[in-house]
């Protein structure tokens, strides 16, 4: 059996790590365009400010820990250009020389990832101005701040420009995020959002709403931000809009959601026969929303490449699908967030409420320096629990999660107050804050 997997990074991976578990004799080529394999990308921000030493030390197994001892024919520089699956053929390029490159399958995974959204503003490719996505963009990214680099823009208010925000602001630089819309963060809710502007405002990160970033301006190198009402001073510039799967190499016959995400079914299957996706190039299905959704994220990417590879290996394994969960660091606040928003619910036509409270993550005779506001989303005749915000300055982690299993088990906010949670002063009050949350609901 001959398995080619397009993409060596965390879903690509995964899948054929279950391979070469599951078979003593196999014969695994992996098409990887850049040259680096199974890396962390959410760590890249960590090495702006240090936390993380080098870019390098978010690889969690190199090139040739695959080929040398696991046998993986992996390589590198190898861009797909083309599937032929009328003669299941990979077509592509080898970037460094040129040359063209063909290998056949009996089955193959598409697990190419995405790529960040790179607008063809005026100036776009003035020194300078990067994105954040891969270990040589972090690289070059340090190296340009060896330069006298004093001011930061953020394109941007999401996960990484926040994250970017923050460690930029770690090392002494002055930052402003230019946001397009109204609010940092747009999967939360507005009311939730306040409490990360208030945040930024307090670390004295200029945030400007409402204004549409049009190009940029500068002899060689980046000087300046224009929006469509502004300018702003710059020594560097990060662009941090959006990603977009990495699929435009496929032909028609595909089935892609609206952004360009592969469709899947629970198995992992695409609907050409014999070829599966998992990762950024491909969808989730959404428990909550009862339907196909895209979350691209390292959690579902590692979850959906293993069970890929199991599939691929001759097993009959189901992706139970996602909540939606997902957690930041920003300056001094734990933000967290599983399931809908009120956004969300409205959209898909529910008859949902909302309560919002905010209180101790600890018991409030033990400290009274930290607090935590949390939000439950629930249908309102039947109470069942649609999703969870919860932001604060400890604790966030512990709760989300919480939230994130009782979505996965489709519990109500009543059932929320039958949780047997842990309690100690240091870490809890007798009734959680989820718990407080859930009584606001009866």
């Amino acid at each position: 059996m001959k398995y080619v997997i397009i993409g060596g990074d965390a879903a690509g991976m995964s899948a054929a790590m279950q391979i070469v578990r599951a078979k003593q004799n196999h014969d695994i080529t992996v098409l990887e365009r850049g040259e680096i394999y199974s890396y962390g990308q959410c760590g890249l921000p960590y090495t702006i400010s240090g936390i993380v030493d080098e870019p390098e030390d978010v690889i969690a197994r190199s090139v040739e820990t695959f080929r040398n001892k696991y046998g993986i024919n992996a390589k590198i520089n190898h861009n797909v250009t083309n599937v032929d699956q009328d003669n299941k053929e990979v077509h592509g390029t080898i970037t460094t020389t040129g040359e063209p490159f063909k290998y056949e399958y009996d089955k193959l995974l598409i697990a190419s990832g995405a790529s960040p959204v790179n607008p063809n503003w005026d100036g776009i490719d003035l020194s300078g101005i990067f994105h954040v996505k891969t270990i040589p963009d972090t690289k070059d990214i340090l190296s340009y701040l060896k330069k006298d680099v004093k001011n930061v823009t953020i394109v941007g208010g999401g996960y990484i420009g926040l994250e970017m925000a923050e460690n930029f602001k770690e090392i002494g630089k002055n930052v402003t995020i230019i946001q397009r819309g109204h609010q940092l963060m747009s999967p939360f809710d507005s009311d939730m959002a306040k409490l990360i502007h208030n945040e930024a405002e307090k670390q004295n990160i200029n945030v400007v709403f409402g204004e549409s970033v049009t190009g940029f301006s500068g002899i060689e190198k980046v000087e300046k931000v224009i929006t469509d009402q502004n300018e702003y001073p710059t020594d560097l510039a990060i662009v941090s809009i959006g990603i977009k799967p990495n699929t435009q190499f496929l032909n028609d016959e595909f089935e892609f959601g609206e952004i360009g995400e592969l469709i899947v079914n629970e198995y992992m299957q695409t609907n050409v026969k014999d070829v599966y996706a998992a990762g950024d190039c491909a969808s989730q299905f959404n428990k909550v929303k009862q339907k196909n959704d895209y979350v691209p994220l390292g959690t579902h990417a590692n979850k959906q490449g293993m069970i890929a590879g199991q599939n691929l290996a001759g097993e009959s394994v189901t992706f139970k699908g996602m909540t939606g969960t997902s957690i930041l660091k920003f300056l001094d606040l734990q933000i967290g967030r599983t399931g809908l928003s009120e956004k969300e619910a409205n959209d898909l036509s529910l008859n949902y409420d909302s309560v919002t409270i905010t209180t101790r993550p600890v018991a409030g005779y033990y400290s009274d320096e930290e607090t935590l506001t949390v939000k439950l989303v629930f249908e309102k005749e039947t109470k069942h629990l649609l999703g969870g915000q919860i932001i604060g300055h400890k604790g966030v982690d512990k709760r989300i999660d919480v939230l994130a299993t009782a979505l996965f088990h489709n519990m109500t906010t009543v059932a929320l107050l039958d949780l047997d949670l842990s309690y100690a002063p240091p870490f809890n009050g007798v009734w959680d804050p989820i718990q407080q949350a859930a009584k606001r609901t009866l």
